[in-house]
């Protein structure tokens, strides 16, 4: 059985005009077989931070070979490479990006290696080679993704470019500190909040795996749980999310907010000090 190509959208264009509708029907006009599925439309304007753990949170639930556009580019126009990568186990990758080398991919190269890397230098796979200056989506990569998934090699859309040379949009490390009263403290980052104002920070579930924890954003001090109604409504909690992050969130409620904390916020998770018994050894 042959399996029908698979090419999804991501883009901060929004559902009221018709851009995103624009680019599906170049795609239809390229490769009227692939199936196309939207991500979203609803990032935040110019949000490229949002928009990388976005797409890195979909890219690993979809068929190997499927083709990942995604278009959110403060720097439409510029000198910011037009870009198409391969990522995955080489010679047979998990999938391909399309899109502005302005860092939004790089949440998914943190994730899986990058095969192959190309600048889209080849006009003869753009639908005009005479792109608008704002509207690269429809021009440039809508026609790349679509030939893309229709079986065209990366090496004929452009100019190979080093792995290591494109953007990146790193977040900083989770540091971690032992306390004097022997409890262990990771700082992270708030590094996405999401429609319910869910705040996603980037400390990993393994931090705080099998133990009681903790908290700390401010001033206060939020109790890790299991499940969004482990306490009472309106009263704000800490979980690991379905992305595999810890989460700070509001029963009911929208924890950015009632708790005014916004995207990069520093944030601790305490993980207290083993309880001893008489003999020293944990209870």
């Amino acid at each position: 059985m042959t399996q029908i190509p698979v090419l999804t959208l991501l883009t901060d264009f929004g559902l009221e005009d018709t851009y995103v509708g624009v680019m599906k029907g170049v795609i239809a006009q390229i490769n009227p077989q692939v199936r196309v599925i939207d991500l979203t439309h609803q990032i935040p304007a110019q949000n490229v931070a949002l928009a990388r753990f976005a797409l890195m949170m979909a890219c690993p639930y979809f068929p190997n070979g499927t083709v990942h556009l995604a278009v959110v580019d403060p720097g439409v126009g510029s000198q910011r490479r037009p870009i198409a990568l391969a990522f995955g186990a080489p010679g047979q990758p998990t999938g391909f990006l399309v899109g502005p080398d302005n860092g939004l991919f790089s949440g998914v190269m943190s994730q899986s290696p990058v095969t192959m890397a190309v600048e889209l230098t080849n006009s003869l796979y753009w639908l005009t080679p005479q792109p608008s200056a704002t509207f690269h989506g429809r021009d440039i990569f809508a026609p790349v993704a679509a030939h893309l998934a229709r079986g065209v090699a990366l090496t004929d859309l452009g100019t190979p470019i080093a792995v290591d040379s494109l953007g990146q949009l790193a977040l900083p490390p989770v540091e971690q500190t032992l306390l004097a009263t022997g409890a262990l403290q990771g700082t992270g980052v708030i590094q996405a909040i999401d429609h319910f104002g869910n705040l996603i920070t980037t400390i990993p579930a393994s931090f705080v795996a099998g133990n009681t924890w903790a908290v700390r954003v401010g001033q206060r001090m939020v109790a890790g749980q299991t499940t969004y109604t482990d306490c009472p409504a309106g009263e704000p909690l800490a979980l690991i999310g379905s992305h595999g992050w810890v989460e700070i969130a509001i029963n009911r409620g929208n924890a950015r907010q009632q708790l005014g904390v916004s995207l990069g916020e520093l944030i601790q998770v305490i993980v207290p000090a083993p309880k001893t018994t008489l003999h020293g050894k944990p209870d």
